[in-house]
């Protein structure tokens, strides 16, 4: 696991829709790759891969119970990916007052 993920990494690694419901899946809690296998439809082997991805960068930690491997999430390296879009929130709170401003307009007519 890297200590400091850098911002590509962590944005690569959640670029993959179904790393990102793997993170989905984690957020209600611990699971073995055996539970997760439940949620997809791909084989055991390709969820292990995306887990080994999430872990690289940080987003997902692994422990040992018995023979199986519990996966749980960390989201502290999605830190820099709020940081990053935050920056964008203004344009997206402009176009949304002037959608706002455009239906009221609209509705008065």
């Amino acid at each position: 696991m890297t200590n400091a993920a850098l911002p590509a990494d962590v944005f690569r690694a959640i670029s993959d829709p179904t790393r990102r419901r793997i993170l989905d899946v984690l957020a209600t809690g611990e699971h073995a790759v055996r539970d997760l296998l439940s949620h997809f439809d791909v084989s055991q082997p390709a969820i292990s891969q995306h887990l080994k991805a999430l872990k690289s960068v940080g987003l997902v930690r692994e422990r040992k119970e018995g023979r199986f491997r519990i996966y749980s999430l960390d989201a502290t390296p999605l830190r820099l990916v709020h940081d990053w879009t935050a920056h964008y929130e203004q344009f997206w709170n402009e176009k949304l007052d002037a959608l706002g401003d455009f239906l009221d307009r609209t509705g008065e007519e």
